[in-house]
């Protein structure tokens, strides 16, 4: 076994069903973390990130949806896992109370995260689509010797205010200077959402709590004033990571950045799922190729780019798949069908001659003969990828272009840029 000085606990935070509305009609059916991309749950990728981090000894996953909803997935997860610390791994659900806040959230848990006296805890956000260079950044965090690294990356200057902006010194990587979300540009490098601290983080995180609790002990206002700042503030367990600790903590040789220069992106809304499923699917070429599927059109279906197929979907010779395309378990492609960057989810049966372009096909939905679902493939604009929910069923020759399709539908006309509900 390590020693305790080298272990690390990852903690991945996934919200809970108050967030993730814009993932909607998707989110209905299915927690935004266990959404499938690239074939895997949207928490999988990270989860695989972290059991590659040398002497991990556990994960957590830490949010407000109900236990009830992850449990199959942790049961499964676990049994995956294979972390050398332990003989059997260790991988928990830790479900909040109520919303904490990023840093909050960590606090609340510290008796958990803690009982393994870990030296560094790996922090992530779910909705993060990365290539996740954790052991390296690790090293580095080690090399700084400060309290906390962030993974940054350098946007257009036109995005960078969607993001928390930073600025770092060029030589030390030191962080200089952070704001989240400003309303005018500070710099193009950016907060991706993963972090390394010290267990110092949580000393750090209980100082903001008492620094709450004497400002509101102080605190001497009119009726009218308390009842006016009650509904504007912020619980006082509430703390957040970007504003009550790395904010006031940059320029203090405590906090250090680590940027990556493999690709990066947040997946808040569909039509984002879509484009990191392409990433995830070719970023399989290197550390999955086994998850890749293959075909000359022959024996088996002809295979174009990076695609993943369920083992127990049925997907005709005679259909063309890909690039960028996942088949989830159960689905049914027919003969002579076309398919290319798109999401089809469970127990889809896509028939003859049908075409599926930049689009996600909801859990138990049919696209009729013939007929043809696309999107124009901007996946940033709200109708830029066709989204069909849950049993939408598309009746042959029927085309569905830049529309959302919310789940129980039958169309039997063409509809172009519209949602129906």
């Amino acid at each position: 076994m390590a020693g305790s000085e080298q272990r690390v606990v990852a903690v991945i935070m996934v919200g809970g069903p108050t967030k993730g509305t814009r993932f909607r009609p998707l989110s209905l059916n299915v927690p935004k973390p266990l959404f499938p991309i690239a074939g895997q749950p949207m928490v999988h990728h990270p989860i695989s990130a972290c059991s590659r981090i040398p002497h991990l000894a556990q994960i957590y996953l830490i949010g407000f949806y109900e236990e009830r909803e992850f449990a199959l997935y942790v049961s499964s997860i676990s049994h995956e896992l294979r972390i050398p610390v332990r003989v059997s791994p260790i991988f928990r659900y830790l479900r909040e109370d109520k919303p904490h806040g990023s840093a909050g959230g960590l606090y609340s848990f510290r008796d958990y995260i803690m009982e393994d006296s870990p030296s560094h805890i790996v922090l992530l956000n779910c909705d993060v689509c990365s290539s996740f260079p954790l052991p390296d950044m690790l090293e580095a965090h080690k090399k700084y010797g400060g309290m906390g690294t962030l993974l940054v990356n350098k946007v257009s200057a036109e995005s960078a205010n969607q993001f928390g902006e930073l600025v770092a010194d060029p030589e030390t990587n030191e962080l200089l200077h952070y704001t989240e979300k400003p309303e005018t540009f500070v710099s193009d490098l950016i907060n991706c959402g993963v972090y390394i601290f010290t267990p110092d983080i949580l000393s750090a995180i209980e100082d903001v709590l008492k620094q709450k609790k004497d400002r509101a002990n102080l605190r001497r206002v009119s009726s009218i004033e308390a009842l006016h700042s009650a509904t504007k503030a912020l619980p006082p367990d509430f703390v957040r990571l970007d504003q009550d600790i790395l904010s006031p903590r940059a320029g203090k040789k405590e906090l250090y950045t680590y940027q990556t220069l493999d690709f990066w992106e947040q997946i808040k809304t569909p039509g984002m799922s879509l484009r990191c499923s392409g990433l995830y699917l070719s970023q399989f070429r290197h550390t999955s190729p086994h998850l890749l599927a293959s075909g000359d059109g022959k024996r088996t279906a002809t295979i174009v780019g990076d695609v993943y197929i369920h083992p127990s979907a049925k997907v005709h010779p005679t259909s063309k798949i890909g690039p960028n395309v996942s088949i989830s378990a159960n689905a049914r492609v027919g003969a002579g069908a076309r398919l290319i960057n798109c999401i089809i989810l469970d127990d889809v049966e896509i028939m003859e001659n049908a075409v599926v372009i930049h689009s996600i096909v909801g859990w138990k939905s049919s696209i009729g003969k013939w007929s043809r679902v696309q999107g124009e493939g901007d996946h940033n604009a709200k109708l830029g990828i066709t989204i069909l929910g849950e049993a939408v069923d598309v009746e042959d020759e029927v085309v569905v272009v830049n529309s959302i399709v919310l789940p129980n539908k039958t169309l039997n006309v063409s509809v172009q840029e519209e949602i129906i509900l």
